[in-house]
């Protein structure tokens, strides 16, 4: 079946003067049957009517649409460009600029709907970045300005204040490293230094660092049985021991009494190996696990406060795994447990 969809300027032209030829050339030919006369009637008129059908069609719309492709590259044309605004964009159909415009409107409407993204995190990150600068400042010059106004002679009062105004100095310098180390990862500035080594010893001494904290809620760190054998992954060790130290922290911060923390590593294919820390504590919201990840954001605002941290460690996690060219991810069940999972690369021969 015939369509006008795509037709080009050319076909248009053509089909129009034909309309407007044939019937003036049968007017002719009825008047004066003369089928000569009727002929060279036809192909004058629809020669000039084609012409000046074309030329009008390039003229006057087919330079407005080249202004609109000029709005939607939002560029001044290069000869390149005008060359094909001259000679290719006339042999477009209005279906196609049709289809063109609205593939630029649904590109510009994604990029808006972005923007307004970027926009609303922006702010959000802005505002929980002054909160937590001004809870340990405050804190701070609470502290200095009650022992100015006297404390500082009362030895039962200066040194524990002094003491808090030490640990929140502490939790400022810490914000700002991980602020500084969060901005360095991003630009690329952290340099890897990727190494052979197996994740399970990683991962025991990790717990022996953090063997004090899990005792206080009588947690047991344990590797997942049948995980045992060990498997050499290739990445920056330390890196690595920064990631799993941020996530066995999480697990016992959130955690619960005489739980249980479990480590466990698999193979997944020959060239990446998935480790995982899962714990059985009071779980995660299925409407935050998208966002843990973002810096700053926090499941459970009270809570998160009365347990401490800067708020950046899974949003470190998550740079360093990227950094690594691998992916992080989380499971959670409230009141069940959660469980924190990244790959890496797997051993890497030394040539």
């Amino acid at each position: 079946m015939f369509s006008t969809k795509n037709l080009s300027p050319q076909q248009l032209s053509g089909i129009t003067a034909a309309i407007i030829a044939m019937p003036i050339s049968a007017t002719i030919y009825f008047f004066e049957p003369i089928w000569w006369s009727a002929v060279i009637s036809l192909v004058i008129i629809f020669t000039a009517s084609y012409g000046l059908i074309l030329f009008m069609v390039q003229r006057f719309v087919y330079r407005k649409i080249k202004l609109i492709y000029k709005l939607i590259y939002q560029t001044k044309a290069s000869k390149r460009e005008e060359f094909y605004y001259k000679n290719i964009l006339p042999q477009k159909s209005i279906d196609e600029v049709r289809q063109d415009v609205e593939a630029w409107a649904e590109q510009r409407k994604a990029e808006i709907e972005l923007l307004k993204q970027n926009e609303a995190y922006r702010k959000e990150f802005l505002q929980n970045l002054s909160h937590e600068l001004k809870t340990p400042i405050f804190a701070i010059q609470g502290y200095v300005d009650t022992l100015i106004n006297g404390a500082l002679e009362n030895p039962d009062v200066n040194r524990k204040f002094l003491g808090s105004t030490s640990r929140n100095v502490d939790r400022l310098v810490n914000l700002v490293d991980d602020l500084d180390e969060i901005s360095k990862l991003e630009r690329g500035e952290q340099q890897l230094y990727k190494e052979n080594f197996v994740i399970q010893e990683l991962v025991k001494d990790v717990y022996e660092s953090l063997l004090i904290k899990a005792e206080e809620k009588q947690i047991k760190m344990i590797i997942k049985k049948g995980c045992e054998v060990p498997l050499t992954v290739y990445a920056d060790k330390e890196k690595m021991r920064q990631v799993i130290i941020n996530l066995v922290e999480n697990a016992i911060k959130y955690g619960k009494q005489n739980g249980i923390i479990e480590a466990s590593a698999y193979k997944i294919d020959g060239k990446r190996i998935l480790i995982e820390i899962s714990d059985d504590g009071i779980g995660i919201g299925e409407e935050h696990l998208s966002r843990v990840f973002e810096r700053f954001y926090r499941t459970d605002l009270a809570r998160s406060r009365k347990v401490g941290g800067s708020g950046l460690g899974l949003a470190i996690c998550k740079h360093i795994i990227e950094a690594h060219q691998q992916a992080i991810h989380v499971r959670s069940t409230l009141d069940v447990g959660t469980t924190f999972g990244f790959t890496l690369q797997s051993k890497k021969d030394q040539g």
